[in-house]
């Protein structure tokens, strides 16, 4: 299989180098993977681009509430501050955004996309550029996972001549950041230096305890480009680029009972107070780029992420969250510190995680039958790889002189390590795809896709920390040809038709034996509009799920509770509607009224039971809301001064597939419903010198959010911050 795909390859870029050479004037080309708001509007499925201006409105640095102003997208938060999002598109499932394939500058950043695909790693959304959103059959060029969508985050691109900025912002909760980079560029070279580093106390107090409950966050980022001069008959151009980042967050997965949430929803568990994420990612990419001529390029990119991390935290409490919560008096004493609790199991979730490949692309333009195509082979290898070696540690809380003490007993470093606390997992996946857009005519526009994967994935659980016995193996095998046809139609008044089908699917964990992928077939049938200063957007999609795939976890384990590998939850159906609507309106006097709402209406539910029976025909899906809704606006005089309002809504969701069954006592098992009304603001104080603030949920507005694993937990509270951004 390996051979077949390389000599597909090398025919393709045989026959690309063989076509003549003109002189042309080159341009550099960026690690994008939609472009712009123009490039979004002419393919044939829902796309979307959050520019850096767009970013700049409301100075978010937490990515889940960028992704709420793109339709059909869903989020599920944890911690209040973005470290770890949970993403989902088009009901494919947020747990760790397992089901999203996610991009830094076109390259897969989760620590092991295939083996272990949920993404504990993101890099601080302070540093990026922009986002792009892709759904549709477009999808089909990049994987592994095309069930829902892709998102890929721009970083900081190298400037277009010698300068650079520093953003510094405080905030409340003792919070700092400071984003700088400096960079300079010439005709055939170009380089960018970047640091990011945020760090706050958290807004949760532990209870009893004097440790704070935040974040320390650093980023680096280097890049180097150099290529030939524009004029060149053919055109080279290299990027070079590495990435470091580190992390220590006081985070926990134990939440709250609903008395103690309604109470104080910004507290903590005493059990709680060692928990801590501590991580260390170095990320390296080079990417050569080739022009043959006009029509034929070539690019090639090589990358390799090497993440560590160590999630020191309590483990199996929520049999006490759900004891409190059925009003057991002494759990609930437990819970808060005021009682003796024998048997804390304290677990270092360590893994290392290692994540390499290269990836050919070749792109081919020529006229064929009168029709222009637009040709695009692809091919990738790519590897992964997860070690865990997790003791767990045991202690008792003791009251002494009436407050609560940690006091140890015993770990099971040495020979007590087992089972999925001691195990190798890796993957090995080819891909190849081939895309061939032809414009049929000056309205329409056909895109044909066929993409293969071909993955192999493996499990080694040992008995010892020495690894001398082997506990059990697993393995799976996963080999899927996956089409996909799309179209545009443009009429006249900048309305513009779409429709599209592609097979997705979202491959299995490497803990899994026999475990099928999930696959669906996905349909989308909307409309844009672009006139004048307005645009508008209407889609509507519908997604048939032959083989729904859950990845179990702690944060998510799945319907028969397991926390590891992935188990297969029976058929399902999910269908919606995505819209949007922007317009900027133009007052007198230079000022302006920018206005955009974005809405996104969703059902879905199980069709056929799971073979497990676990999941019945009629059940929900988990963490999926009805409605999602976001509405922008503001007040803009040029580039003196801006004012932006944004208010966002979020449907309450069920937390496992049982909430809407007959009889079901839904009250400890649903999120609330959610609206968050967010200001921000900024003023030029000199040429290149802006000041701004901003006030995140104004209306201090907090509910349950999010009740998994271990307990309710909360959004974060009204929060302002201040801020200068300095041009140089």
């Amino acid at each position: 299989m390996q051979q077949r795909f390389t000599r597909r390859f090398i025919v393709a870029a045989i026959m690309a180098a063989s076509l003549p050479a003109v002189a042309q004037e080159h341009t550099l080309k960026e690690l994008v993977i939609i472009g712009d708001e123009t490039s979004a509007a002419s393919l044939p499925g829902s796309a979307h681009v959050v520019t850096n201006e767009d970013l700049e409105t409301m100075k978010y640095t937490d990515v889940h509430r960028v992704v709420k102003e793109v339709p059909g997208v869903y989020l599920l938060e944890e911690e209040g501050y973005g470290l770890r999002p949970n993403i989902g598109i088009r009901g494919s499932g947020s747990g760790r955004s397992g089901k999203v394939t996610l991009m830094e500058d076109g390259v897969l950043m989760a620590p092991a996309p295939y083996s272990g695909p949920a993404a504990y790693y993101f890099p601080s959304f302070g540093r990026i550029n922009g986002v792009e959103v892709l759904k549709g059959p477009d999808l089909l060029r990049y994987g592994p996972a095309t069930v829902g969508g892709a998102i890929n985050l721009r970083s900081t691109p190298i400037p277009t001549t010698t300068g650079g900025r520093v953003t510094a912002e405080i905030a409340e909760d003792n919070g700092k950041r400071i984003h700088a980079w400096y960079g300079a560029n010439s005709d055939q070279a170009g380089w960018l230096i970047e640091t990011h580093q945020h760090e706050s106390d958290g807004f949760k107090d532990i209870r009893q305890s004097d440790r704070e409950a935040g974040f320390d966050k650093q980023d680096y980022v280097a890049k180097l480009r150099l290529n030939t001069r524009p004029d060149a008959d053919i055109y080279h151009q290299l990027d070079l680029k590495v990435d470091y980042s580190e992390e220590l967050s006081l985070e926990t997965y134990l939440g709250l009972t609903d008395a103690d949430f309604n109470a104080n929803p910004d507290q903590r568990y005493f059990a709680s107070e060692r928990d801590n994420m501590d991580t260390q990612r170095t990320g390296f990419m080079a990417r050569h780029l080739v022009d043959f001529n006009n029509d034929v390029t070539l690019t090639t990119t090589a990358y390799r992420n090497e993440f560590k991390r160590n999630w020191y935290k309590a483990a199996g409490l929520n049999s006490l969250i759900n004891a409190a919560n059925g009003g057991d008096a002494l759990a609930q004493q437990q819970l808060r510190g005021e009682a003796d609790l024998a048997g804390i199991e304290i677990k270092n979730n360590a893994r290392e995680y290692e994540s390499q490949g290269i990836d050919f692309v070749a792109d081919w333009g020529l006229n064929l039958a009168g029709m222009r195509h637009d040709l695009t082979f692809g091919l990738r290898y790519h590897e992964d790889e997860v070690d865990r070696l997790q003791p767990v540690d045991t202690f008792d809380q003791v009251i002494v002189n009436g407050r609560p003490v940690l006091q140890y007993v015993s770990t099971t470093s040495g020979n007590g390590i087992s089972g999925s606390n001691n195990a190798i997992e890796k993957a090995e996946a080819w891909s190849t795809y081939i895309a061939d857009r032809v414009a049929v005519n000056d309205r329409l526009t056909v895109t044909g896709l066929l993409r293969y994967e071909d993955i192999e994935t493996s499990r080694v659980r040992y008995q010892q920390e020495a690894r001398t016995d082997v506990q059990d193996r697993a393995s799976n095998s996963t080999g899927e040809l996956l089409p996909g046809l799309g179209a545009t139609y443009k009429l006249d008044g900048g309305v513009t038709l779409l429709a599209g089908v592609h097979r997705g699917m979202a491959p299995a964990g490497a803990g899994s034996t026999d475990v099928d992928p999930e696959l669906s077939t996905n349909y989308e049938l909307g409309a844009r509009i672009q006139r004048g200063a307005g645009r508008y957007e209407l889609i509507g999609f519908y997604s048939d799920y032959e083989n729904t795939v859950q990845n179990c976890s702690v944060a998510t384990p799945c319907a028969g509770g397991q926390d590891t590998g992935s188990v297969s939850q029976g058929e399902a159906r999910i269908q919606g509607i995505e819209a949007l609507a922007g317009y900027e309106f133009a007052l007198t006097n230079g000022l302006s009224v920018p206005v955009e709402a974005t809405w996104t209406y969703t059902d879905a539910e199980v069709t056929k039971d799971s073979d497990s029976g676990n999941v019945l025909k009629g059940d929900n899906l988990v963490y999926l809301p009805e409605n999602v809704l976001n509405l922008r606006t503001g007040l803009r005089a040029g580039d003196q001064w801006d004012a932006y309002l944004n208010v966002s809504y979020v449907d309450e969701m069920c937390i496992d597939n049982t909430c809407d069954r007959s009889g079901t006592d839904n009250t400890f098992r649903k999120t609330e419903s959610l609206t968050v009304v967010d200001l921000s603001g900024s003023y030029r104080v000199a040429e290149g010198a802006r000041v701004f603030a901003k006030l995140d949920n104004v209306f201090d507005t907090q509910k349950i959010i999010a009740r998994s694993p271990d307990g309710a937990r909360p959004n974060l509270p009204r929060t302002a911050s201040l801020g200068v951004t300095v041009d140089f």
